[in-house]
């Protein structure tokens, strides 16, 4: 089948390892120094590997390759690791979060901050007039639910795009290149989870980013599942 994948330039490998350390599908490998992508049908097409390269080694392709085994990625990990995981994409490992309890009788009064509508990167308008000087927030659908303060910190006087890499089909990038380059952006704020599926969303903003032509103050804020900011 015909698909998106990663590929290695071994000329600009430096051996470093980062990027097999960051698949967490297994699909790379380090080969006499180098790294390699060993198992086509591990590679999910992501690109968690993309922002862990310091020498640019790796980018997509589209070409003829296996599909993605999501069954062989668990088996292997369940080889590995022994333990039994949902399925191959450790970010869907169950874990319970215990909290505080809050009183229920003064209850907590959240005003919505959101400024627009859509949000859903899919169905925002690429031209919508509320893109006139916007700070955008571009936030993986989990972030708002995991951290409790993501309205007043993060959608309060932004632009919010939200989606999920791991369950919308297609990418993001060519939508998002669009909207940056026909709008007057001012900013871009990423907000991903730690799990590894949400590089994807990460990833789609720098290649819009990049092909948009235009220099934008943009950062990553990653939270992590049970509702902190990592970075």
């Amino acid at each position: 089948m015909i698909r998106k994948i990663i590929k290695i330039n071994e000329e600009k490998c430096n051996g470093c390892g980062a990027c097999a350390a960051a698949c967490h599908e297994g699909a790379i490998e380090m080969v006499n120094g180098k790294a390699h992508l060993t198992r086509e049908d591990y590679c999910d097409g992501l690109g968690d590997c993309l922002p862990a390269c310091p020498t640019g080694a790796i980018s997509f392709e589209e070409r003829e390759a296996p599909a993605y085994n999501e069954e062989a990625v668990r088996q292997a990990k369940m080889q590995k690791f022994g333990v039994k995981l949902p399925c191959g994409c450790p970010g869907t490992a169950s874990k319970a979060i215990k909290r505080e309890a809050i009183s229920s009788t003064v209850p907590a009064q959240i005003t919505s901050q959101l400024s627009q509508w859509p949000c859903q990167i899919k169905l925002v308008p690429v031209n919508a007039p509320y893109f006139d000087g916007a700070k955008l927030l571009i936030a993986a659908d989990c972030t708002a639910f995991a951290y409790g303060n993501f309205h007043n910190e993060f959608i309060r006087n932004h632009i919010t795009l939200i989606g999920c890499p791991k369950l919308d089909e297609g990418d993001y990038s060519e939508k998002l290149t669009a909207i940056i380059a026909n709008n007057d952006i001012k900013s871009v704020t990423v907000a991903r989870m730690e799990v590894p599926c949400c590089g994807g969303i990460e990833n789609a903003v720098k290649r819009a980013l990049q092909a948009s032509g235009k220099f934008i103050p943009w950062r990553v804020i990653t939270i992590s599942t049970d509702g902190k900011i990592l970075d």
